[in-house]
């Protein structure tokens, strides 16, 4: 994070004017003060990044108003400076919370090193405090499987791992479209650095530009600090921008800037901000089509599709279902110390035949609640896999997959009768997916809100979807 604020406090008017001018031609804002009291007015009226402390000042001690300082809840990192300094007295003031300790006189190119050493320390505590508020990340990250596909799959991320470039992974929910991500990172010469995240729907739209760029201090109503983005804290590693395809048009021309110039500002800011980052950005829609209705800027587009990446649906990876099947059963095995034995051949071939819709999203899901139900016999079964059976040719039974179980009569029939007038159509998945959507809806009057509940899909997903069978001149009602 790049200083951009600075409180030097020292009795000598030419020290104060040395330093300072030398920190305002790197555009840093620069706070001098003579006294303590003087440093306290500055430090009542916002935050600083780094104050530079004398030891001896005319109202008292730099040493214990530097205990005092750290006791603040927003304090900047402080440099003490001495004129007569020991090993025994920097010791002390670092005991004391010190980031670091200047012999006076000192060059500006001590300075300048005490800059660099700060932002790298700032990053590190930023990044640290972001990683704590997120949720615990999943221990197994290796890309599981021993399909063709899966196989490619792995040798085409160890070879663009390797490199810079911009990497746009696509494919259906569930597929494991992070892994991807996490596996680009992992493996690539960034892996030393951050690796920072954003769900670009599972935000309000109001709110992804400041949590992308940060914010200043009052630039909207509740900013009471500022705050650094996701870019600044990705700063030497990779940023993963997933569900990019939810992101707004506006927004859409603001990224593009970074991902050209690497650089931006942050809202209700005027100071420009450089950054080091490599970009993955994942979606579950297809880019291209979405670029022909307008929804999506071809030239980020063009952008973001260096390296496209494709994650193949899980019904497309039969192979690797037993495998993931065996790997989970063992995760869950472990995490909810649950004393299981394993799964049936009678499960393993009711996993086999299921067609997945929901990927390895599903299949985990799926594993995680039969090793939770597991009998006594430590034995997972096939009824405790929670799958419907595939209907039999001509036995006009509905696809239950698509049926919800409703309480009310009335609404179980309805969605009964309508799944019976297709039980003899090969469906699509799509036709399917739209066909579950739009009974849903129906269910709830039209209320787009509780759907989306429902389904468990964001509300901008639904809102999406829907304006795609429109746009397909597909009848909604």
């Amino acid at each position: 994070m790049p200083v951009e604020k600075v409180i030097m406090v020292a009795q000598e008017e030419f020290l104060r004017k040395q330093v300072a001018q030398f920190l305002r031609k790197k555009r840093i804002d620069v706070a001098e003060c003579s006294t303590i009291q003087e440093a306290h007015d500055y430090l009542g009226k916002g935050n600083f990044d780094l104050m530079l402390l004398d030891e001896s000042l005319p109202d008292g001690s730099g040493s214990e108003f530097l205990v005092e300082v750290n006791l603040r809840p927003s304090k900047p990192m402080v440099v003490m400076m001495g004129a007569e300094g020991s090993v025994d007295t920097a010791v002390q003031c670092m005991s004391d919370g010190a980031f670091d300790y200047l012999l006076k006189p000192f060059s500006n190119e001590q300075v300048e090193i005490i800059l660099r050493k700060t932002d790298q320390f700032a990053q590190v505590l930023n990044v640290n405090h972001f990683l704590t508020q997120q949720d615990s990340e999943d221990p197994d990250q290796e890309i599981l499987g021993t399909s063709e596909s899966t196989e490619q799959l792995r040798k085409l991320v160890r070879r663009v791992a390797q490199t810079d470039a911009t990497v746009l992974i696509q494919g259906e929910n569930g597929t494991g479209k992070e892994l991807v991500a996490r596996a680009l990172y992992a493996t690539s010469t960034r892996k030393d650095g951050p690796f920072i995240k954003l769900n670009c729907a599972a935000l309000p739209e109001n709110l992804v530009e400041s949590e992308l760029f940060g914010h200043e201090k009052g630039s909207f109503t509740g900013a009471t600090n500022k705050r650094e983005g996701r870019f600044e804290l990705a700063h030497g590693g990779t940023i993963f921008l997933d569900e990019i395809s939810e992101m707004s048009l506006p927004l859409q021309s603001k990224l593009l800037r970074v991902l050209q110039e690497r650089e931006f500002e942050r809202v209700g800011g005027n100071r420009t901000i450089s950054v080091d980052v490599r970009v993955i950005a994942a979606t579950n829609r297809k880019l291209e089509q979405s670029v022909e209705k307008n929804e999506f800027r071809q030239d980020l587009y063009f952008r973001l599709n260096v390296v496209p990446i494709h994650v193949p649906p899980l019904r497309n990876r039969e192979n690797d279902v037993q495998l993931l099947a065996e790997a989970f059963t063992q995760r869950f095995i472990r995490s909810h110390g649950v004393p299981v034995k394993g799964l049936t051949p009678e499960a393993l071939q009711a996993l086999t035949s299921h067609d997945w819709p929901g990927n390895i999203r599903e299949l985990q899901n799926v594993i995680e609640r039969a090793v939770i139900l597991c009998g006594e016999d430590g034995q997972i079964h096939p009824e405790q896999l929670g799958l419907t059976a595939p209907p039999q040719a001509g036995d006009g039974d509905a696809p239950t997959g698509l049926i919800e179980k409703n309480p009310d009569p009335e609404g179980s029939s309805s969605a009964v009768n309508a799944a019976n007038q297709q039980a003899d159509d090969l469906l699509t998945l799509a036709e399917l997916e739209k066909r579950h959507i739009l009974s849903t809806l129906k269910q709830h009057e039209g209320n787009r809100t509780r759907t989306a509940e429902v389904l468990d899909i964001n509300i901008r997903t639904l809102r999406n979807k829907l304006k795609e069978y429109s746009d397909a001149g597909m009848a909604i009602d």
